[in-house]
């Protein structure tokens, strides 16, 4: 599959300073906490963006009965 690159365009972004992270010096206990807790952010997301394609969905319906 043929993907956009989903890195960020500043340097300064938290998704690329998350990215650039050094992973070698965490423990496997601490590994797994960053895993639940950027699972928890991931599911954050994705309900933020149901809803905020749900309010698009009711805006376009509103705009095309009019």
């Amino acid at each position: 599959m043929d993907h956009e690159d989903p890195s960020p365009v500043r340097a300064d972004d938290p998704l690329a300073v998350l990215a650039r992270q050094d992973l070698d010096a965490l423990s496997v206990g601490e590994l797994d906490r960053r895993i639940a807790v950027l699972q928890a952010e991931i599911a954050r997301t994705e309900a933020k963006r149901v809803a905020a394609d749900s309010v698009r969905s009711a805006a376009d319906a509103l705009f095309r009965r009019g």
